[in-house]
């Protein structure tokens, strides 16, 4: 039989995914995109409300990187007529003798021209009254850092795509991907499909199409959670008046003000709670909420109550670099896969593999993240 034949295939339409179909559909390319759930399926790493978005980064590869990002999304803001960011400012706190000084941070924003603040404890806790951050920290203020919504971002590049003609097939399971002369066989759970060029994006499932390539990534897949606290004084909280925050000690801890609805939000990165994405259980671990809770009692005492805890999934390598490319055997097939920390870049790193899989060749600010 005749198997209907496109210029590139992205497999998982999380925000990576739907990223690359967004770009490389408004590149002219003939696209089709598959998910194995229902779009905007919450089994992954990106629904729920808010992701941080920032240029704070202690690598100034990873710097330049946000930097471009905030272009792509000013341009799905365009495109759509919708608002994807809100621009809070935000602080990095960095305990002093701790795993990350804070000259990790102003080198990295320095060497990038973006503009930062370095701030003590008793800077943070007179401007922002809701913190009460003991002595020995720095802080890395960024005003340009802030929350993008994260379905609502997903949902975006996705009628984006499709408004430029690319085929979004939900429900649809890629079962194996088969390279050969003219491009690559993708089967699904629906029926086969040529394409010039593949991208999986398939986070946690990835190795299971990886693997009959003789190609495996050394991930740990843990189920995250994060929970919405309800402060007594949610005015404190808003937006105009608190900022995003990062915690970056021997563990790190991350939070957001109010964002449409009178809750603060918060969580602890790369919880080790660890279990395959075909196993996991969606219930919250009591241990991880009283670590959580516990912190949140040191920094912000007036977080109030917990509302509700939500889960998400990590699927990462031991160095959460970005692993960004074509395979080295088989140039037809990109890898993009965002170690836990990639949402920020979304229609960046959408760019960046539509650009491999048209042109060939990308911009060199990608470069210090790609790994293959």
């Amino acid at each position: 039989m005749t198997m209907e034949r496109y210029d590139v295939a992205v497999v998982g339409l999380g925000a990576l995914g739907s990223g690359a179909a967004y770009q490389a559909a408004i590149k002219g390319a003939k696209v089709i995109g598959f998910e194995q759930f229902e779009l905007g399926h919450v089994r992954g790493a990106s629904h729920d409300t808010s992701r941080i978005v920032r240029t704070s980064y202690g690598s100034p590869e990873f710097v330049a990187l946000a930097r471009s990002a905030y272009k792509d999304w000013a341009e799905l803001e365009r495109r759509s007529g919708l608002q994807m960011l809100n621009i809070t400012g935000g602080v990095v706190f960095l305990p002093r003798g701790g795993p990350t000084p804070s000259s990790d941070f102003t080198k990295s924003l320095d060497e990038n021209g973006v503009a930062y603040e370095l701030l003590d404890s008793k800077d943070v806790n007179k401007r922002w009254p809701g913190f009460k951050i003991p002595d020995g920290i720095d802080a890395v203020y960024t005003p340009d850092t802030g929350i993008a919504h994260a379905s609502k971002s997903v949902t975006t590049m996705q009628y984006q795509a499709r408004a430029n003609g690319a085929v979004l097939k939900e429900k649809t399971r890629v079962d194996r991907i088969i390279p050969d002369a003219d491009g690559v066989v993708i089967e699904t759970s629906n029926g086969r499909v040529r394409a010039g060029k593949v991208i999986i994006a398939a986070d946690a499932w990835i190795n299971k199409l990886l693997k009959p390539l003789g190609v495996e990534i050394p991930l740990t897949v843990m189920q995250e959670q994060i929970t919405y606290f309800k402060p007594k004084d949610p005015a404190r909280f808003d937006p105009e008046r608190f900022p995003v925050w990062i915690w970056g000690g021997e563990k790190w801890f991350y939070g957001f003000p109010t964002y449409g609805e009178p809750t603060i939000k918060a969580g602890q990165d790369a919880q080790q709670n660890v279990m395959s994405p075909d196993q996991r259980t969606f219930v919250q671990s009591p241990e991880i909420l009283k670590t959580l809770t516990g912190f949140m009692d040191t920094i912000i005492p007036d977080h109030g109550q917990e509302l509700r805890t939500v889960t998400c999934q990590y699927a990462i390598t031991e160095d959460r670099q970005f692993i960004i490319g074509a395979l080295p055997n088989y140039p037809d097939i990109i890898i993009a896969l965002g170690n836990g920390h990639a949402f920020k870049f979304a229609p960046a790193i959408g760019r960046v593999v539509a650009e491999l899989a048209i042109d060939g060749k990308t911009i060199p600010s990608a470069s210090g993240v790609s790994k293959l």
